[in-house]
């Protein structure tokens, strides 16, 4: 080295070297940055945002682990903890390099200080400036380097503590992790002992199954067996036989019980007669829902009924409580679904003389027509064809078809696809039987759609009529609307 020395301060003077600072110019006084990357490479870090420093490069990652603990799982944890555990091992392998690296820097600036103290003995002039000012430059480099070593160690220190807490925090992650697999085996063996138990219930119910099923169709072949012998010895003639006699006797069921009902009706009358008891008019017609009942004298000296003012009333069969049926002021009178259960009595007026006549009995419901409702309340609209007789109290003289909708929340009428009325329902809507109109009132109701808008609609059969008027009870009874007659009360 001493040699080399020589020569170069030799050559020094022999070529007159220019100036240093004639061909290179320093942008400032300040030693730049350098990062160790790659195999050793040195790397600009003062134009890379993404360069962070050790101290904040643990920070970060000490952040996001603390983050991250509460919601990774407990294997995941210890992944994470051996992860960050690698890291610091490798934060600390870089800490030793770099202080390798500072070490031979340390070297490097004192050869060259030294190289610049022989080359100032060498020179003279400006060259000298140059070169003392080069010294200073080193002397400040190697201040920056001893700054840097000092933060290199307290990063170290810092690693190191990181990498206890990750050392430590692994073996708990690795304790845990134990723990819950010990767990996780204990409840793996239970479910499967619970398995084992249930099939070996499955087991047992399918062999007895087996058992009972075999025995079972032993019981049914002994049953087909009967079966068939009951079948030979009863011929088809003989069957055929029992059903034209079962036939028969329903016939002679129902004139039975019309018999039944003219001899209460004699026999009513007759009581009335032992008891002096002068009685004009009587009932014509069938006391159940789907008929009609129609005053009629029962004597020549009756006055006419033209000339009568009639009354009809509804009497509760227990309690005998009279309820006046409003509208009912006809010799006909069709009995609708609050009849049933209940006495009908007329009241008939002539010249101050008071003549009742009640039924026999309680008004019988339709066969089948309750199941018939129920199975239509499932629906959520019904349809009717309908004819208008009377429209807001006047003759309607088309006879066309109209389709009347009976819903949950409210009645339409309609016409094709134009709409007559539809009204939701209330207070205000009113719903009955045809009280009157002759022999058509059975198949006839009367509905008050709303105030000033009336309509008299006749049904193809009673049974539609009846439903009609139970259906829209009960969905109107559903919306807390209670649909009756005009001035019904007590219903």
């Amino acid at each position: 080295m001493t040699r080399f020395i020589r020569e170069f301060g030799n050559t020094m003077q022999k070529n007159a070297v220019p100036a240093v600072s004639a061909d290179v110019v320093f942008a400032s006084s300040r030693f730049p940055h350098y990062r160790i990357g790659v195999n050793n490479q040195i790397m600009d870090a003062k134009n890379d945002p993404k360069v962070l420093s050790m101290k904040e490069a643990v920070a970060r990652e000490t952040a996001q682990l603390l983050e991250q603990q509460k919601r990774l799982s407990v294997r995941d944890l210890a992944s994470k903890f051996e992860k960050g555990l690698t890291a610091a091992a490798k934060l600390s392998e870089e800490a030793r390099l770099r202080e390798a690296a500072s070490l031979e820097k340390h070297v490097l600036l004192k050869k060259l200080r030294d190289a610049l103290e022989s080359l100032r003995g060498c020179v003279a002039g400006k060259n000298k400036d140059d070169v003392e000012e080069a010294i200073i430059m080193v002397e400040a480099l190697a201040v920056q380097l001893t700054q840097r070593e000092g933060e290199l160690i307290q990063e170290k220190t810092e690693v190191k503590k990181l990498a206890n807490f990750l050392k430590q925090a692994s073996e708990h992650a690795k304790k845990l992790v134990d723990e819950e697999r010990a767990f996780a085996r204990a409840e793996i063996e239970s479910a499967r002992a619970a398995v084992q138990r249930v099939e070996e219930a499955l087991q047992e119910h399918e062999r007895t199954s087996q058992a009972s099923g075999k025995q079972d169709l032993e019981e049914l072949m002994k049953e087909v067996q009967q079966a068939r012998r009951i079948k030979m010895l009863h011929q088809p003639s003989k069957v055929t036989d029992m059903e034209h006699e079962l036939r028969a006797l329903r016939v002679q069921l129902v004139e039975k019980s019309k018999r039944s009902l003219q001899l209460q009706k004699e026999l009513v009358m007759s009581k009335r007669r032992e008891k002096n008891i002068s009685q004009f008019y009587e009932f014509d017609g069938s006391e159940a829902l789907g008929s009609y009942l129609r005053i009629k004298p029962s004597c020549d000296n009756a006055p006419e009924l033209s000339k009568c003012s009639i009354q009809w009333y509804r009497v509760s069969f227990e309690g005998g409580k009279k309820e006046l049926i409003s509208g009912a002021t006809k010799s006909v009178y069709a009995p609708e679904p609050f009849d049933v259960g209940r006495v009908l009595q007329a009241e008939i007026v002539y010249n101050d003389q008071h003549i009742t006549l009640s039924t026999t009995g309680a008004i019988d419901p339709a066969a089948g027509l309750g199941s018939y409702v129920e199975a239509l309340v499932r629906k959520h609209d019904v349809e009717y064809n309908v004819v208008i007789s009377q429209m807001s109290g006047a003759d309607h003289v088309s006879e066309s078809i109209h389709v009347l909708h009976v819903g949950k929340m409210r009645m339409k009428l309609r016409k094709g696809r134009s709409t007559v009325t539809k009204e939701y329902y209330s207070t205000s809507m009113r719903l009955c039987g045809v009280r009157g109109g002759g022999n058509a009132a059975a198949q006839a109701l009367f509905w008050q759609a709303k105030k000033d808008v009336s309509f008299i609609l006749a049904f193809e059969s009673q049974r539609d009529r009846n439903a009609a008027i139970m259906l829209a009870r009960r969905f109107a009874f559903d919306c807390n609307i209670v649909l009756a007659g005009p001035d019904d009360k007590n219903l």
